[in-house]
């Protein structure tokens, strides 16, 4: 049964949940938050959008499927491991920048494997939410 109050708010709250997801993967290298916390809540938006519409509504405003969110993710955690050795250093060593951005602060390796938990969380949590529901029907 499709609720009117549910799908306009999920509308409404989609895009609201993305820009939350996104400030706390950009605050999270530096302070609290970072990719684990803004994939959870990116992947809550659409599951959200997969409740009140349905799963193949949800996948299709992803333009993504979950997998290769997981396979990109898990890319962008390598690149930014293998920066460490290019230089000479280990593997996952943080390495920064001389220049300081507005919103994000000192761009590093850091803020790039956060990007790729943010990615592989949120795909890993979509391709659990939109299995479960389609196997139950929602």
């Amino acid at each position: 049964m499709r609720s009117l109050i549910l799908d306009t708010t999920s509308r409404l709250l989609m895009g609201l949940l993305l820009m939350f997801s996104f400030f706390l993967l950009l605050r999270g290298h530096n302070l609290p938050g970072g990719g684990f916390a803004g994939g959870l809540v990116a992947a809550s938006a659409f599951a959200l959008q997969a409740l009140s519409s349905g799963p193949s509504a949800a996948r299709e405003r992803l333009f993504v499927d979950p997998t290769m969110l997981i396979g990109i993710g898990l890319l962008i955690v390598l690149v930014a491991g293998l920066f460490g050795p290019a230089f000479g250093l280990p593997f996952l060593t943080g390495l920064w920048g001389d220049t300081s951005l507005p919103l994000i602060g000192d761009p590093g390796t850091p803020l790039l494997f956060d990007a790729g938990v943010y990615v592989v969380v949120m795909g890993i949590s979509l391709l659990i939410i939109f299995n479960l529901a389609e196997e139950e029907g929602v």
